[in-house]
Parts: structure tokens; C-alpha cells; sequence
């Protein structure tokens, strides 16, 4: 997910327990209703195991990336929960920012928000007991906002479990931990409100939603249940003024732990693809196609080359199913296809014309690329780290960001902190045109430039568009001699 911004102290106390038992006549015999189950007394307990894995997050990053232009888009009312609010005046010079985050392992796991580390230029992890460490960005997936670091210390950590998301229940108690406007270690509690939201912020959107309170700064903190495992990681908020107003957003875990587990076996998440546009199949879009009742989702584009068009998908067709399973709406492919395995076989089953066809398809790879690499783990052929990930200018791509359909290139999707890229100021959503004189379009054509530049011992010279104008931007490679 793409997000960034989110004091009011809330203390949540036992609540009173109230218990039903209403006499019904039957047959002469006064019943009971079964008495509803009592809230818990105190979350003292849970909070005095799991409050020693909460950290706080320190970031420093360069000015130019806490300016509105390089947050992410949320809808209207939808804020995050880092920094300051959108149109505060921006300050001079580096800046800090403070973040959640929580220790998953003995050995330095750390688990917080994407847009919380996001064009960081360093990263702190501040534990309860106020000792410091300098974290290593393992990976990051914006698509669902989670990203992994690492911190090294000669002891074993606290660290929390990961909880069943799936067990939940609407009404059910959730506790978060976190550290809103920098006040480490505040402790919050409600009621799960909902399940499965989807707010607009991307295409795998499938959040909690729970009225304990969160606010700014307690982005990427854990979302516990009453048995004290982590069921969710607190992102975002709905807040017209900024502050806690009892809807707030999280990733369930069931999501994020498998994020994670490739994080840290890869440092990247692999998604299926089939390369189409979608939308919703509306009851005037039902009608017009000659259907009987509005189900499955549009397809509106096939991008060339793609998983969709080898299987013989074309625009106008309806995706009513995919490997058996009903398609109701977009989302609901758009989070099948990505959990499918690249490279696995599936069968989609169509509404075309009049009739029922059904597509054999092979999942693809996403084509969002990363040639960001760990300073442990430099590529094979000597090139340098640019420290960018990539996507190619698909039609949704294209909408999401406001791009003109003429322009060609390769977008921004993240920078890696500390790279060669936030250090030339390169921000998510520019659009790299050319590169080394050349004209780019793909990953192939990005890394030759910057093995040429690596291989010169010169800066790399790119073409950038950014907000409706082209500008120039010599990033110093990583490879390249001090």
C-alpha cells in the first residue's frame, strides 16, 4: 500500500461485565437465556508480556521526502498514522520521523509499515527499555504496506507470536501497542469493528477494522488479541481532523505473516500476474452485455505479452471464476491471482458474448522488479546498486498515477533507504524516461545503463518525469570510487 502522516491519551479500563437471563414460559418451565460472556478484567497481563517487543521507529530522511507531493494517496478522510498533517508548514533540513514496529524473533526480526521506512536515509529501533539499535531494511511490499529490517544485539530479544487474523470475530476484544506522537509503550483496546475493508488504498486491500484507539505514530505497531498474539499491524485511519476518531485500519496477519516469511527468506514478494485492467460488472454493464444479473468482474484492457492474452482473454470478456472458485468483483480476483503461484496452471471460466468459455492461463510474474540488493548481497555480474524497484506503464499504472498516455518509460515504485536513488532525491512515482542518453522501457534496459555507468566510474545521468515536467538527475552509484 502506498501511505504517510496519523493524541488523544485513551485509557481503556475494565469494562463491566453485564449478563442477560430472561425467564420465558415454556411448557410451564421458566428458561435461560445464556448469559453473554464477560470482558475481560484487565489486560494488565498481556501488556506487561508483549510491551517489551513494541518499538518505536526513527527515521531520518531528507526534507524533500516529507513534502505532501511525495506522500502517498489515500482517499478523502483516509489518513496514516506517521508525521505530521498534510499541509504543515515543511521543515528545513534533514527530518525525523517516528514510526511503530514490533520484534517477531530472539535474534532481531523487526515487523513495521512500508511507508513508515519509506525514503529513509537511516533507521532506528528504539526498544521499551530505551536501548537503540541502527536496523538493516530487509525487504518492503508497498502493495500491502509491510516491511521487514533487522537489528543485531549479543542478546535475545523479546518478541511476540503471530495470532489466527481468521479466528476473529466482528465484536471480538483487540489491543494495540504502539508509539503515538512519540509517547512509546501506549497501550489502547476495542472491539474488532469489521473485517475485510477495502479503502481504496490498493488492489489487495483486505483490512481490519477496530475502534481501539491509534493515531499518529502508531503505524506498523502490533494489533493483539486476548490471548496476546499479533492478529494484525496497525496502517491507517479514517480522521477528518487527525486524531483518533475509532475507525482504524489494520493488515490482518493472516496477510501479513506471509509477507513477511518472504521478506526475510528473499527480501521480495513474488505475485502472480495475469496483465489485465479491470472493473466492476455494474447492473448497467449486467444489462448491456445481456446478462441476467450483475456478477464477476469487466475485463477492460489486455496489456501484450501478458499471461491473459497468450490464454485468449480479450476486452469485454467477464471473469466469472478462476480455478473453481466464484469471482464476485475485482478484488476478489485480484487477491486469487496474486496468491497463485508464478508459473502454475489455472482455468478461468468467462462470459463472452452469449456464451461460457473456459482459459487455460499460466500465472506470470508480476512485472514490478527490484534491482535494489543488500550491501551483503551484490549482483554476480559486478553491477551496482541503484537501489530502485520498478514497474512497467500499464493502463492502471498509468491512471493511478495521472500519467499521459504518450509518455513512455519505467515508473518508481519504491527506493530503497540509504541508496543511490534517495540520495539523488529519486521518489516513488517519478517516471525514468531515459537513462545513460538512452530511452528506457523495461528492467533490462535500466540495469545496462547503470552497469555502464557502474563500469565508467561515472555518475548515472537520468531523465526524469515528475509532476508534468522532465528534469535531469545524476545519481552517484554505490559501485563507484570515493
Amino acid at each position: 500500500m502506498d501511505a504517510y502522516p496519523k493524541h488523544t491519551r485513551h485509557l481503556i479500563g475494565a469494562a463491566t461485565a453485564i449478563g442477560l437471563a430472561l425467564a420465558i414460559p415454556m411448557t410451564g418451565i421458566a428458561q435461560q437465556e445464556p448469559a453473554i460472556a464477560a470482558a475481560p478484567s484487565s489486560f494488565a497481563e498481556i501488556v506487561r508480556q508483549k510491551l517489551p517487543a513494541v518499538v518505536g521507529i526513527v527515521t531520518t530522511m531528507p526534507v524533500q521526502e516529507l513534502q505532501q507531493g511525495a506522500m502517498p494517496q489515500l482517499p478523502p478522510g483516509m489518513g496514516d498514522l506517521f508525521g505530521g498533517p498534510r499541509g504543515a508548514p515543511t521543515p528545513q533540513g534533514p527530518a525525523q520521523a517516528l514510526g511503530s514496529g514490533f520484534i517477531i524473533t530472539e535474534d532481531g526480526y523487526v515487523v513495521t509499515n512500508n511507508h513508515v521506512i519509506e525514503q529513509a536515509a537511516s533507521i532506528e529501533v528504539v526498544l521499551e527499555d530505551e536501548r537503540r539499535f541502527e536496523a538493516t531494511l530487509i525487504g518492503t511490499d508497498p502493495a500491502t504496506d509491510i516491511a521487514l529490517l533487522k537489528i543485531e544485539s549479543d542478546e535475545a530479544l523479546p518478541h511476540v507470536e503471530w495470532g489466527a487474523s481468521d479466528d476473529l470475530e466482528i465484536g471480538d476484544w483487540t489491543i494495540a501497542i504502539g508509539n503515538p506522537f512519540g509517547l512509546g509503550g501506549t497501550v489502547t483496546a476495542g472491539i474488532l469493528s469489521a473485517r475485510s475493508r477495502n479503502i481504496n488504498a490498493g488492489p489487495y486491500d483486505d483490512f481490519l477494522q477496530t475502534d481501539a484507539a491509534i493515531n499518529r505514530g502508531n503505524s506498523g505497531g502490533p494489533l493483539f488479541n486476548v490471548a496476546g498474539d499479533v492478529v494484525g499491524v496497525n496502517t491507517a485511519i479514517v480522521s477528518p481532523s487527525g486524531g483518533s476518531v475509532g475507525i482504524g485500519f489494520a493488515v490482518p496477519s493472516a496477510v501479513a505473516q506471509r509477507i513477511v516469511a518472504d521478506l526475510r527468506e528473499d527480501g521480495a514478494v513474488e505475485r502472480g500476474w495475469l496483465g489485465i485492467s479491470i472493473q466492476p460488472v455494474t447492473d448497467d454493464i449486467a444489462g448491456a452485455l445481456g446478462m441476467e444479473t450483475a456478477k464477476g468482474t469487466l475485463v477492460s484492457s489486455v496489456t501484450r505479452g501478458s499471461p491473459a492474452e497468450a490464454a485468449g482473454l480479450v476486452p469485454g470478456d467477464v471473469i466469472v471464476s478462476l480455478g473453481g472458485e466464484a469471482v464476485e468483483d475485482p478484488r476478489d480476483l485480484s487477491l486469487a491471482v496474486a496468491d497463485l503461484e508464478v508459473g502454475s496452471a489455472a482455468q478461468l471460466t468467462v462470459l463472452r458474448g452469449d456464451a461460457e468459455q473456459v482459459l487455460d492461463v499460466t500465472i506470470g510474474l508480476h512485472p514490478s522488479q527490484s534491482i535494489a540488493e543488500a550491501d551483503d548481497n551484490s549482483a554476480d555480474d559486478g553491477t551496482p546498486r541503484l537501489g530502485v524497484s520498478i514497474a512497467p506503464l500499464d493502463a492502471a499504472l498509468r491512471a493511478r498515477l495521472g500519467l499521459p498516455e504518450e509518455l513512455s518509460g519505467i515508473a518508481i515504485t519504491s527506493v530503497q533507504p540509504g541508496s543511490a536513488a534517495t540520495t539523488a532525491g529519486i521518489q516513488p512515482g517519478d517516471v525514468i524516461t531515459a537513462a545513460g542518453g538512452n530511452e528506457v522501457s523495461d528492467l533490462d534496459g535500466l540495469r545496462s545503463a547503470v552497469k555502464g555507468a557502474g563500469d565508467a566510474g561515472e555518475p548515472l545521468l537520468l531523465r526524469i518525469y515528475r509532476g508534468g515536467n522532465y528534469t535531469f538527475v545524476a545519481v552517484k552509484l554505490s559501485g563507484e570510487d570515493e
